[in-house]
């Protein structure tokens, strides 16, 4: 409970921050790629707090380049 809302608070401030000068240059596609990396961030964050099994990107890139990697070297 108190790891959701440290988050949430952090992500807030971090958004009054970071929002007025944003706005301000009116830089459009940097807004909205603060707000989805913000927000992506925020939500793996939530999610590891709340102990929820994530995938490793390690996995999937043994599983693409594992079968490559054994037909070069045999």
């Amino acid at each position: 409970m108190w790891a959701i809302l440290s988050i949430s608070v952090i992500t807030a401030v971090f958004i009054v921050i970071e929002i007025p000068s944003l706005v301000r240059k009116q830089w459009r596609r940097e807004l909205v790629t603060f707000f989805v990396l913000l927000f992506l961030g925020a939500g793996l964050s939530i999610a590891l707090s709340l102990r929820v099994q994530i995938p490793n990107p390690l996995d999937w890139i043994r599983v693409v380049f594992g079968p490559i990697s054994k037909a070069i070297f045999t």
